[in-house]
């Protein structure tokens, strides 16, 4: 029998495994007659209640009036694309799901095109009268997402200016759809052999596979291989990842922005000096990976380390096999340092209100998240098959919807959305919780040895080879601000350069490693990557505040949990306790990687119980 054979259809899934889609509409029947109401298919213009002629953007009144219309649909919008999003990734072939994804994907669309008015028209209008709007009572619900749009009044435009850059979008758009189109679609690798002389299949997917592969020669061919590929085409991804970052360059002089970094991170109130000052303290604690680089060197028993070697686990995988709700359980049993309240939320959530799409079936999406909407419950779509990376994702998915449940429970609609620069904390102060609870029911020495190691490659991809490649990224952007033109000589030099540092001399770096900068596609989200970084830099902070007891630090991260977009990103991780401007959460960081390390050395030689 094949292994696929043992795989369920959809339909043949209990129902108490399955995410509670039905809450938010009966059947697919239902979705339509309400997506009749709000997404008009056919209809043109779909919205002509929002068109700008029926309101006077200088009566109050009739701020509220749009402000108010825009919410109302917004609102209906997102449970109708939710539900739809959901039930489409339950079985991605079923036509009458992926037909209602479609459609509620145009449906959302054509609102975005049809209100893009709305906050440029707000902006067009007179300082005096901006502040009447801030202060006005009738629109106090308002007063938060207002100031947002009123704090890009600097860097917008007059509205024929903001028109030829709308339209200019879809064109500026061609470097990234084109990498995306190469990378996805048109790139093909040569199959790699292992020690052994057999061939495997070298696709996206199975190259992280065999990155952690024990056999070294498949590792090997497999970096090799993916890498000399994009070797091949290194002109073509030059200019692509150029013609994006000219990109970037464009919009910021146009918005009449300093830098395309004060650009990306502006609209977010995070300062540039977060981005610097990040590099800057990673740079300076350094020496405590290359010692681990040093210690897995010694432990592999290899002469040479290379990049291929990093992935590879030093400590034999120890069987940790939990069922779904065996996992829930020491989930919740983790965060009981965050109140009763807390844990019965996530409890009735995990295991009675179906928030969780539990198992794989036939043709369901892959991987993991978390969704939902401001009008509906969390949902979490797990893939999951009780490996201790299943159990993780879980906690993972579950700071993410506790998040999420808690800043739509207390903000407003327009207030509840948080940013993506604190996007990451609450899930990854959720791996750390659990982190720490399984350390304490490790049984062996060698469990222990496992947990620690797993921690530490994680902080190793998630901290220092993010702001590895959030300098390189700051550098070809200032590079073409200043004029100088981009070629494959110039990036792979700069690119080896930054491996060396950041990996010192224990690392042996393959020619084909100058190749790595085009096949990394965050490069095509300006400034994206170096919040994986700030991320476990502020929950690791966070989580270590908690876990010292302190009533108040516990009570803070809940208020964080709480507040959505209330308060920009910055100003909410320091009501929390952390001061995202210092060098303190990133130096708290190393601190702990330095500490991981040092007990792992001290396991591997057999000196910790």
């Amino acid at each position: 029998m094949s292994q696929d054979s043992l795989i369920k259809k959809r339909s043949e899934v209990a129902v108490k495994d399955c995410w509670n889609v039905e809450v938010l509409y009966s059947d697919l029947a239902a979705w339509e007659q309400d997506f009749a109401l709000w997404g008009r298919p056919g209809q043109e213009p779909r919205y002509p209640e929002l068109d700008p002629s029926h309101f006077n953007l200088h009566s109050i009144a009739d701020v509220k009036k749009i402000l108010d219309l825009q919410t109302q649909i917004e609102r209906r919008l997102d449970l109708l694309g939710t539900y739809a999003h959901l039930r489409h990734d339950e079985d991605v072939a079923a036509d009458p799901a992926k037909k209602a994804y479609m459609l509620a994907s145009g449906a959302g669309h054509a609102f975005r095109e049809e209100t893009s008015w709305i906050e440029p028209a707000l902006l067009q209008l007179p300082q005096e009268f901006l502040e009447k709007l801030l202060e006005a009572k009738e629109l106090e619900e308002y007063h938060i997402s207002l100031k947002r749009i009123v704090r890009l009044k600097p860097h917008t435009l007059p509205a024929s200016e903001e028109q030829i850059l709308a339209l200019a979008g879809r064109a500026l758009q061609t470097s990234p759809r084109a990498f995306r189109s190469l990378n996805d679609a048109d790139m093909r690798f040569p199959s790699c052999k292992d020690s052994k002389g057999n061939l495997h299949e070298l696709t996206h997917g199975t190259y992280g596979l065999y990155l952690k592969n024990t056999d070294r020669e498949l590792r090997k061919e497999a970096f090799i291989h993916l890498h000399e590929t994009f070797g091949l085409y290194e002109n073509t991804l030059c200019e692509l990842i150029e013609g994006n970052v000219q990109r970037a360059f464009f919009y910021a002089k146009a918005r009449k922005y300093s830098s395309s970094l004060e650009a990306a991170l502006y609209p977010s109130e995070i300062n540039t000096s977060v981005y610097s000052s990040l590099i800057q303290t990673a740079r300076e604690g350094l020496s405590s990976l290359h010692e681990y680089l040093e210690l897995r060197k010694k432990k592999l028993n290899y002469s040479d380390l290379h990049l291929y070697d990093l992935f590879v686990p030093l400590v034999e995988e120890v069987e940790i096999k939990m069922s779904y709700e065996e996992a829930v359980q020491v989930i919740l049993e983790s965060v009981e340092i965050l109140g009763s309240e807390y844990v019965s939320i996530l409890r009735k959530g995990l295991l009675e209100d179906r928030w969780v799409d539990r198992y794989e079936n036939k043709k369901k999406r892959s991987g993991a998240y978390s969704s939902g909407c401001y009008d509906s419950m969390p949902y979490i779509l797990m893939n999951y098959q009780g490996t201790l990376q299943d159990v993780m994702t879980l906690t993972h998915e579950a700071g993410h919807s506790m998040h999420s449940y808690l800043s739509r429970k207390h903000q407003p609609y327009q207030d509840s959305s948080y940013s993506i620069f604190v996007a990451e904390v609450a899930s990854t102060f959720h791996e750390e919780l659990l982190f720490q609870t399984l350390m304490k029911k490790a049984k062996s020495k060698e469990e222990k040895a496992y947990l620690i190691n797993q921690k530490i490659d994680a902080i190793r991809s998630t901290f220092f080879r993010q702001v590895l490649f959030a300098e390189f990224e700051l550098t070809i952007h200032e590079w073409v601000q200043k004029g100088v033109p981009l070629t494959p000589a110039l990036l792979k030099e700069k690119y080896l350069e930054l491996n060396k540092v950041y990996y010192g001399d224990v690392l042996d770096l393959d020619p084909c490693a100058a190749f790595e900068w085009s096949r990394i596609p965050h490069f095509y989200s300006n400034f994206y990557v170096y919040q994986y970084a700030t991320g476990i830099s502020a929950a690791t902070a966070l989580s270590s505040l908690v876990l010292q007891g302190a009533k108040e630090a516990k009570e803070k991260y809940l208020e964080f949990l709480s507040s959505g977009s209330s308060l920009g990103p910055l100003a909410v991780l320091k009501r929390a306790g952390i001061d995202m401007t210092t060098s303190f959460p990133v130096q708290s960081l190393l601190e702990y990687f330095q500490k991981l390390k040092n007990e792992l050395k001290e396991y591997l030689e057999g000196g910790a119980e």
